[in-house]
């Protein structure tokens, strides 16, 4: 059994030493095994001040994973509301 703190810090890890895909990958199956994994939309916003940059395509913004993570983290939420074999914590 893993523990809220101990995925955190294994988030904290990742983000910091391994390639973005695997820190987004841990973030939504953080989002989906804890409730309201606030910790993910965080870290990521940290993510995003030490290694985001501008992006052109979407108005010049610098806190895309940011944004998504917190969208991802709503949607996901509701759907867990939704969901009747969901277990509710």
């Amino acid at each position: 059994m893993i523990t809220r703190i101990s995925f955190a810090f294994l988030l904290l890890f990742s983000i910091l030493f391994l390639p973005f895909y695997i820190s987004a990958i841990l973030a939504i199956l953080g989002m989906f095994y804890f409730s309201m994994f606030v910790e993910s939309v965080i870290l990521l916003f940290i993510s995003d001040l030490l290694y985001g940059v501008k992006e052109v395509k979407l108005f010049n913004i610098y806190f895309i994973s940011f944004l998504l993570s917190l969208f991802f983290l709503l949607f996901i939420e509701g759907l867990k509301k939704k969901l009747k074999f969901y277990e509710k914590k």
